[in-house]
């Protein structure tokens, strides 16, 4: 098996005697996108920091390509790129000044102009880091990360304040990366983001992972989590008929469809189509939908703010 970009296992960490990470294993194959989940205050951004080098775990043990980031940071920080959500970038200097400097200190940077045309830097290259949106500071921040050609990336929050344009663009450079077989560790609060980018998604609720797994996994790991979605004509409501399938099945309604929760016999798909015939109304579509990932990460974590 080829050599891991990334590799925690048994991490800890705590600030005084809040123990914000506690037992943490993750990895992060070459060519793959790792996406990390969890509520505010799971211990996301520490393991992240962990991971890069910029604290000393109190245990376990973090690897980048073999490499210990804490005691081998220099190396390491040749091999990663990191983009930060809350900032990074010095505020007074402007766009493509950081990214010339940033590129005089790596041995083969990407060029500056291969990274500020497709992520639209140009349009604001005159105006300094504080003049801008978050959104073009995302953008600009993207590029820092990337100038060095970085074998591991970790990518916080990369697409937030961003439009849909920005985003798809984004989106495209964090395909490219995998295709050119970088590594990605992305934490995002967006899990529709997740579902459609990531190879393997982590999720981490009070220093723990409670979760892993490839999206389509995570959505279908129970029977349970699957519904049936029947389109019904003429509109409702049909409280009769819900009653009815009901008592088959777990049925919600809605406004042209009922929604049937479970996992479904076919026994029980039958009797459900026979008693909506009996009741005179008609099946316009049916389908069985899989749990999208916001409702497993829900699941596992609730809904209750942090």
């Amino acid at each position: 098996m080829s050599q891991p970009a990334l590799s925690i296992r048994g991490l800890r960490y705590s600030y005084g005697a809040h123990q914000v990470v506690d037992g943490i294993d993750l990895r992060a194959d070459v060519g793959s996108i790792l996406a990390v989940l969890g509520p505010n205050g799971a211990g996301k951004s520490t393991t992240i920091s962990l991971a890069v080098g910029t604290r000393a775990p109190d245990a376990g043990e973090v690897r980048i390509f073999g490499l210990d980031p804490w005691r081998d940071h220099e190396r390491t920080s040749v091999l990663t790129g990191v983009m930060l959500q809350d900032g990074g970038l010095p505020m007074s200097s402007k766009p493509l000044q950081i990214l010339t400097h940033l590129a005089s200190l790596y041995p083969d940077p990407v060029p500056v102009g291969q990274l500020a045309g497709p992520l639209g830097l140009d349009d604001f290259s005159t105006r300094t880091i504080r003049r801008l949106s978050g959104g073009q500071r995302q953008r600009v921040a993207l590029a820092a990360a990337l100038i060095g050609r970085p074998r591991l990336v970790f990518l916080d929050e990369p697409c937030a304040g961003l439009d849909p344009q920005s985003r798809a663009v984004v989106h495209g450079f964090i395909r490219d990366l995998r295709a050119q077989g970088v590594a990605i560790v992305l934490t995002t609060h967006d899990l529709a983001e997740a579902e459609e980018l990531a190879d393997e998604v982590v999720v981490i609720d009070r220093g723990r992972i409670i979760a892993h797994g490839a999206p389509e996994q995570l959505r279908n790991s129970s029977p349970e989590n699957r519904r049936l979605v029947i389109g019904l004509a003429p509109p409702g409501p049909h409280p009769d008929l819900v009653a009815t399938l009901d008592a088959i099945a777990p049925t919600a309604a809605g406004d042209s469809s009922v929604v049937v929760a479970g996992g479904l016999s076919s026994a029980q798909i039958a009797a459900l189509c026979r008693a909506i015939a009996e009741a005179g109304v008609h099946i316009t579509d049916i389908q069985m939908q899989a749990q999208s990932l916001s409702d497993v990460f829900f699941e596992l974590t609730g809904r209750p703010l942090r």
